[in-house]
């Protein structure tokens, strides 16, 4: 182990002192460092020529791994490309084996069971040492933490689950020149949406994930902040039942029950379905994603280019009683590179290793899909030229990476038997049939139970 260790550190230290070459400017060219490896590194991915079609994050991954590739010849990089879903089963199987690749694609939810497994390598002074430190968005490193420990460079583009997409024009006409930052004047707008035969905010919790993805995962920030969620998910002592979380449940119940503001069939509609109540004009806002913006956006500048261009951004609203971050909105990273812990056997392949997650995850890639996607990475990119694209796009990617703070989607760590429990209590709570209080009690014992 201490030799392993010693290596790692002189792999860092070895990558530290090559990042003194600099960066050609074109968007797809990396840091051509002189690394002494010379032989094969294997990385596995999901990022296949079909994934990368229409897919910024795949696209920018695929064309910084081959510039990358071009810029070291003397390494012979084997890439092992599957799609998502057999990648996700295939590299659990790797893992079970103690057989991972040299470097791949390691998901939040698994990161603390595999650092107690060893199966991962503690990456925290080597990502501490990259040349591109200062320019990384810290809050995507969450998934990938066990303590104070990193394991991984989070990779591909970041996007949101919780954003509110309303007209402009709609909102001027109820009084506001932008949505409220408060659920109370929210509710007094919705007096005169109603009266309009108008539902305030459309929302389709029918698949039950969306009132945790979409919702309760940044209003559950408003109350509880960031480090209550990584206490939990690195079992540090935070419970669904904490006071701050029923809160949160607490406010959930309130609105979805108790007001006005949503469309009456809430729980029985999908997302999809909730957003053409949106697109239709049969409501004044939509709660979803960012993959809901994207259709929305689509299908307005198709079909009815001055609601189109009545499209306005802005997050959750601030509850009364909470006190934490009013700006935050869930977005996040759910795949980091990592690498295998026996690369550190050889330091300079270690060395190609490191150099090769901080390229793929580093300016290069975060140049690329802003320029061309006006999209953002773990590398945050000043002075991006978005004039090329339209109002909406730069719209939605300031206030994806620029103009809000970042918190957790819930549901993209600890494991699916938790959020099975949550996410059915949740929406038997939202229909007024079970308290605040026994939704996180039933949460806390599965969590206990299956964590």
């Amino acid at each position: 182990m201490k030799k392993k260790v010693m290596a790692i550190a002189l792999a860092a230290a070895t990558v530290s002192s090559m990042m003194g070459a600099s960066m050609v400017s074109a968007a797809t060219d990396v840091a051509n460092n002189d690394l002494a490896y010379k032989g094969d590194l294997e990385i596995m991915h999901y990022s296949t020529s079909e994934e990368s079609e229409g897919n910024g994050g795949s696209d920018g991954f695929r064309t910084v791994l081959a510039a990358w590739n071009d810029a070291h010849p003397d390494i012979n990089l084997n890439e092992n490309v599957l799609a998502n879903a057999e990648y996700k089963t295939q590299i659990a199987t790797l893992a079970a084996a103690d057989n991972l690749p040299d470097v791949f694609l390691l998901q939040g939810m698994n990161t603390k069971a595999w650092a107690e497994q060893g199966l991962i390598m503690d990456l925290t002074d080597t990502i501490k040492a990259s040349p591109y430190y200062d320019q990384y968005d810290q809050d995507y490193f969450t998934p990938f933490k066990d303590g104070d420990k990193l394991y991984g460079y989070p990779v591909l583009t970041g996007g949101t689950c919780t954003v509110v997409i309303y007209d402009k024009a709609m909102w001027k006409e109820a009084g506001y020149d932008a949505f409220p930052s408060t659920w109370e004047d929210v509710e007094k707008a919705s007096e005169y949406f109603k009266e309009q035969g108008i539902d305030t905010v459309a929302f389709g919790n029918g698949g039950k994930w969306q009132a945790n993805s979409d919702f309760l995962s940044t209003l559950g920030d408003r109350y509880t902040g960031k480090d209550w969620f990584q206490s939990l998910i690195d079992k540090g002592g935070a419970a669904f039942t904490d006071e701050a979380f029923v809160k949160a449940l607490t406010e959930t119940q309130h609105l979805f029950t108790e007001t006005d503001i949503f469309n009456e069939d809430y729980n029985s509609v999908t997302n999809e379905d909730a957003r053409e109540y949106y697109i239709s004009g049969d409501a004044a806002a939509f709660i979803g994603g960012n993959w809901d913006e994207s259709y929305i956006a689509a299908t307005l500048k198709d079909s009815d280019e001055e609601k189109f261009n009545n499209i306005g951004f802005a997050v959750l609203p601030q509850p009364a009683d909470a006190t934490e971050d009013p700006d935050s909105q869930n977005i996040g990273l759910g795949y980091a590179v990592a690498i295998n812990p026996k690369v550190a056997d050889d330091p300079d392949k270690l060395a190609a290793a490191i150099d090769l997650a901080q390229e793929i995850t580093g300016p290069a890639f975060s140049t690329y899909v802003a320029e061309n996607y006006a999209l953002g990475g773990l590398t945050k990119t000043d002075d991006v030229d978005l004039s090329k694209f339209d109002q909406i796009t730069q719209d939605f990617y300031n206030y994806s990476y620029v103009d809000t703070t970042k918190c957790e989607i819930y549901d993209s760590y600890i494991n699916s038997a938790v959020w099975d429990v949550l996410n059915t209590d949740l929406q038997t709570m939202m229909n007024g049939e079970m308290t605040p209080e026994e939704v996180a009690e039933n949460a806390q014992k599965a969590y206990e139970e299956n964590y």
